[in-house]
């Protein structure tokens, strides 16, 4: 066993699975790998998503360093999530899963992106 941040791992794979656990994270990471996106946008691509899980998500994402929360100084506020240089790099694992589970299950009623 192995610890980073006070949380025991099993191995360097159980930490790399630690940081998109849950339905949600490896999706928004897929969508913002087109570009730096709002909230809203986010909301209506991930489709059943609460506003809840998704303020929770994106808040993990950017304290484990993945995604970048820029806040402009307007009024009405704007927010604009983003890749960061480390959440970039798990897009190309992410499309590896994604390609993997478009060849062994050509018939699941999936949207694609």
């Amino acid at each position: 066993m192995s610890g980073y941040d006070n949380k025991q791992y099993i191995c360097s794979l159980d930490l790399g699975f630690d940081q998109i656990r849950g339905k949600w994270k490896a999706v928004i990471l897929c969508h913002l790998d087109e570009g730096p996106k709002r909230f809203l946008a986010l909301q209506r691509m991930t489709g059943s998503i609460s506003q809840k899980m998704l303020n929770e998500s994106l808040r993990e994402m950017e304290s484990d360093g993945l995604i970048n929360k820029v806040v402009f100084p307007e009024t009405p506020p704007r927010v604009e999530y983003s890749l960061t240089e480390k959440g970039a790099k798990l897009v190309p694992a992410l499309k590896i899963i994604e390609s993997w589970a478009k060849e062994y299950y050509p018939n699941a009623d999936v949207k694609s992106k």
